[in-house]
């Protein structure tokens, strides 16, 4: 049996899929469907803290996303906006800490400043960081850090590899993932978070995104503590705690990293 234990500030992502074919299931506009993944990420944003969340980071909109029809596009930011306007002040009383990561340089003047006006007025939130992916994709991140590294080892020989300048270079202060869930039936990674999750366990639900709310997150955390995370390690078994106690070796084989 998998042994289980508890997990505390987990880094958990969550590619938010399935609003649009909500709503058109439901023989409404597109638009209804965002509107009604905006109450879900709400109520995502809430619980996670108090079920050992200390940084949620949200799929809101892939730098592909601009294939899709402007009405939809200009959609999606007005709610964008809306969402950071009466929410700031929330995500300060509990203690949010905002960050937008994504490129910045296609955004509208408007929005960019809905943006920056959150990010400042939540910045020493301490309970949540909350990340939010805008204009977002892992391989653009990867190749600008990739650029960056290439560039400081020409310049000046460092001790630090390549593969360390990239990771400082892409994560800034992010963390690797430990749960990346997907809601909406898909079961592909859509760029998103590539180098953070090579360890991350996967969950994919068929439940549409304005659906999932409390209950389906509680599930899928208590699906992932009952994962066996090995890190490329061999499992080692629990001993009885009488054995723990008395410091006896078990005849089973010790299993050790290699």
């Amino acid at each position: 049996m998998i042994q289980t234990q508890e997990h505390e500030n987990l880094h958990v992502a969550i590619i938010m899929d399935g609003n649009g074919r909500w709503a058109t299931s439901r023989g409404l506009p597109r638009v209804a469907g965002h509107r009604a993944g905006v109450a879900a990420a709400r109520r995502v944003v809430e619980r996670a803290p108090d079920v050992g969340i200390g940084r949620l980071t949200l799929y809101a909109f892939s730098s592909d996303n601009w294939r899709r029809p402007d009405s939809e596009v200009r959609s999606i930011f007005w709610l964008l906006r809306a969402f950071l306007r009466l929410e700031t002040q929330r995500m300060c009383e509990r203690g949010v800490h905002l960050q937008v990561i994504g490129r910045r340089d296609r955004l509208e003047a408007a929005v960019l400043r809905e943006i920056e006006r959150a990010e400042m007025a939540t910045a020493n939130g301490s309970r949540l960081d909350l990340r939010v992916a805008i204009d977002y994709s892992s391989r653009h991140a990867i190749a600008l850090a990739a650029v960056g590294a290439a560039l400081l080892l020409q310049g000046a020989p460092s001790a630090e590899s390549p593969g360390n300048l990239l990771a400082r270079d892409l994560m800034v202060d992010g963390s690797d993932v430990d749960l990346l869930i997907r809601t909406g039936g898909e079961m592909r990674l859509s760029d998103f978070l590539l180098w953070e999750s090579a360890y991350a366990e996967l969950l994919f639900t068929d439940r549409m995104w304005p659906e999932f709310n409390e209950a389906d997150l509680d599930a899928a955390l208590k699906d992932f503590r009952h994962r066996q995370r090995r890190f490329g390690a061999l499992p080692t078994p629990s001993l009885p705690n009488s054995e723990c106690a008395a410091k006896v070796c078990s005849p089973a084989p010790c299993y050790r990293s290699v």
